[in-house]
């Protein structure tokens, strides 16, 4: 660590300074993420307990929102190049609003497929085209802070509705869930107005040509991004991916913690998120994005090492506290690849291919998202869980090894972290 580097850090702002068009679209997504925390964690006990859908059938709706992120995604990446992320947004926020609102009146399971689908798809299509947007609004130097405060406000408004929600929801009474679901459906659109405020092109600004076309093989030529992309998988699959599944089931399993400390973990990584993500970003300022990746996948494997020790300790205390200081580790985890893998994506993206670089980014995180749970499931299955753990440790270090090497291709403009 250079002194330059330690001044410089010293002298960054705890809340960056954003352009107000950024603060606008953070504000949308926000309330949107409200919306979601309100509706999602409570699907699977309102199709099977409410709708009286089979468990198993309400799961695999559940698992069709995921699925729809294969198609979603590269949707959503073309419409940002052809007609503008802000258009593209819309879209997804719309399908989002539809599948939402359908949920609230589900009788049936194909209907709860129709609405899973509906959400999927919205979500997904959103999903690139908001990180183009939000790239877009800010200036290169700016994106690292940008997504990192998206991070904080993201898990902010998942949290604070899942909270409400479970202030609302009666199993007993199906119209608490009907709200629930019409206010999610609410919060996506009352984001559109919200859009409209904001100041963007409303297509691309950089000529195809100067790119070697616009369609997906140009994207998936530059090897480089393509190095970016894989690692966001790899990320995801150690980290991300697991939070619902690896940990979970390992912390639970015969003669482990009871089901009912999960909550105390779960809300623990939500509170240190949001607690560290600004002081974490002060703290990176200065240094290479990939130092932040390989700080993220080094905590990840110690949060791992915690996990697997606390996984032989019992089901008391000790090992619920053991638990909880593993989630917080892979809160601080977080909170250092927030400015990283999305910045660095929106800088190496010309600017008439931003739309799909960010579609093929996301692709690589739902990606993760399908092999963490695959993974941990074979695992699981086979009696296999202490190895599983032994794995997460040494991926999440090869996830380290990775970020290092990637140093040594990235340009320098694309791997600064500044607020």
């Amino acid at each position: 660590m250079t002194q330059t580097t330690v001044e410089t850090a010293r002298s960054a702002r705890l809340i960056p300074q954003l352009p107000r068009a950024a603060a606008t679209v953070l504000a949308g997504d926000t309330l949107s993420a409200l919306g979601s925390g309100m509706s999602l964690p409570f699907m699977l006990v309102y199709l099977h307990q409410v709708r009286g859908i089979d468990v198993a059938t309400a799961a695999l709706a559940l698992s069709t929102i995921a699925l729809a992120s294969f198609v979603g995604n590269p949707v959503g990446g073309f419409l940002s190049d052809r007609v503008g992320p802000r258009p593209a947004l819309l879209v997804g926020l719309v399908f989002s609003a539809a599948g939402a609102a359908t949920l609230g009146w589900v009788t049936c399971a194909p209907v709860a497929f129709l609405a899973a689908a509906l959400l999927g798809l919205g979500n997904s299509i959103a999903w690139p085209a908001f990180d183009a947007l939000l790239a877009t609004v800010v200036t290169p130097a700016q994106r690292s802070a940008a997504f990192a405060v998206r991070h904080a406000t993201l898990n902010a408004g998942i949290a604070i509705g899942a909270v409400i929600a479970g202030l609302i929801v009666d199993p007993g009474r199906p119209t608490t869930f009907q709200v629930v679901y019409l206010i999610d459906a609410a919060t996506f659109l009352l984001f559109i107005p919200l859009l409209l405020l904001v100041p963007v092109p409303g297509g691309p600004v950089a000529p195809a040509a100067e790119h070697g076309g616009t369609n997906f093989r140009a994207v998936l030529q530059d090897r480089l991004f393509l190095s970016v992309a894989g690692l966001s998988a790899l990320v995801v699959m150690i980290g991300f991916g697991q939070y619902h599944a690896a940990f979970p089931g390992w912390a639970t399993r015969d003669h482990g913690i009871p089901v009912s400390a999960l909550g105390i973990c779960f809300a623990a990584n939500a509170a240190a998120v949001v607690v560290l993500q600004l002081p974490v970003l002060r703290a990176l300022v200065g240094r290479t994005r990939t130092t932040a990746i390989s700080v993220a996948c080094t905590s990840w494997a110690f949060g791992w090492t915690l996990a697997l020790v606390s996984g032989h300790a019992g089901s008391g205390w000790p090992a619920i506290w053991g638990f909880v200081a593993a989630m917080v580790t892979f809160g601080l985890a977080e909170t250092a690849l927030a400015p990283t893998l999305t910045a660095i994506v929106n800088d190496l993206a010309p600017e008439a291919l931003r739309g799909r670089y960010n579609a093929v980014s996301a692709l690589g995180w739902t990606t993760g998202f399908f092999a963490g749970p695959a993974l941990s499931g074979l695992a699981f299955g086979t009696h296999h869980g202490t190895v599983l753990m032994a794995l997460l440790i040494g991926t999440s270090l090869l996830g380290a090894l990775w970020a290092t090497r990637l140093a040594r291709h990235l340009p320098a403009s694309a791997n600064r972290i500044a607020i």
